[in-house]
């Protein structure tokens, strides 16, 4: 059996742990000592049991600490999702660095801190990548692999192969540059969503209402590149000539939401953001976000690429 190691016990690391034992795969699940990792494995098994129709058995899992592993056989992919702290990453990396045997490649799920600086300088970051997963991590198909200063294109090819095999859909990008690539896209909609609530043009309900019903539906379908070959270039850069010199080009948080941060409404795990939760609300939505994804992933399957 192929092994994966996932070095953390956070909620990316058991969605992405999960991920690979419902894909048939050996998970070495390593925390800061044994116990905190054994005790992650019921609510990963949980997941996985959620995402196979098959059969998965605790035996597919392994548990350890992470300055102490040692046994590197079968392993195909050593990946980390520690804390986003750049000290502890570069030292976690340095140590993987000499104890790793060479051709096994090394992934950080950090979205905010490049390879090329989790890696700095250590012989052996040719096999070391940024490796994104986005949350849950169980669900959402998508996995960037980035492509730092010193990485081998040819084994990130592998890693990617690698993902595929496991379901996950995996884009290569081929500069670390910050946000790597969905985030970045990500960021600029949320740019724009957020001048809208702070000028008073929009509710933040209206705006997830036009998202999630025009774009955004069609989306699921299609990406944005391939949807404009059906509608026509011509159309959108007709409109952008219109729409561009309007939109917002901050470089600093939205005002709107810079007062509810100072509030410390950080959303639902505040029990507010921009609208308040309930305990029963929270449960209720999350429920539903969870549900909708699994029926938004259905829909990817239809006439696969």
């Amino acid at each position: 059996m192929k092994k994966v190691v996932v070095l953390g016990t956070g909620t990316m690391a058991l969605g992405i742990a999960a991920g690979f034992i419902s894909s048939g795969y050996g998970v070495i699940l390593l925390g800061r000592n044994d116990e905190r990792a054994k005790s992650a494995v019921p609510e990963i098994m949980v997941l996985a049991k959620g995402l196979s129709s098959g059969l998965i058995s605790t035996d597919q899992i392994q548990t350890g600490a992470i300055e102490d592993w040692s046994d590197w056989s079968d392993v195909a992919l050593v990946l980390e999702t520690v804390t986003e702290n750049l000290a502890l990453k570069q030292t976690i990396f340095a140590s993987l660095d000499r104890r790793v045997p060479i051709h096994i490649p090394i992934g950080s799920n950090s979205s905010g801190f490049p390879i090329s600086q989790i890696s700095q300088s250590l012989k052996t970051a040719q096999r070391m990548f940024n490796m994104h997963y986005f949350m849950p991590a169980h669900i959402v198909p998508l996995v960037e692999v980035v492509l730092g200063k010193a990485s081998d294109p040819s084994m990130a090819k592998k890693v990617c192969e690698l993902f595929e095999e496991t379901g996950k859909k995996p884009v290569l990008v081929n500069q670390d540059i910050p946000g790597f690539l969905a985030n970045r896209i990500q960021h600029a909609l949320m740019r724009e969503a957020l001048a809208l609530v702070n000028d008073g043009i929009a509710t933040p309900e209206d705006v997830d209402t036009a998202v999630r019903y025009s774009f955004g539906f069609r989306y699921a379908a299609v990406g944005p590149m391939t949807q404009k070959e059906i509608s026509g270039w011509e159309g959108m850069a007709i409109a952008a000539k219109e729409i561009y010199p309007s939109l917002s080009n901050n470089t600093e948080i939205s005002p709107c939401l810079n007062k509810i941060l100072k509030e410390k409404k950080f959303g639902i795990k505040s029990k507010e953001g921009f609208r308040k939760w309930s305990d029963e609300e929270a449960s209720e939505m999350k429920r539903k976000y969870e549900k909708r994804l699994k029926a938004a992933f259905d829909v990817l399957q239809i006439e696969p690429d």
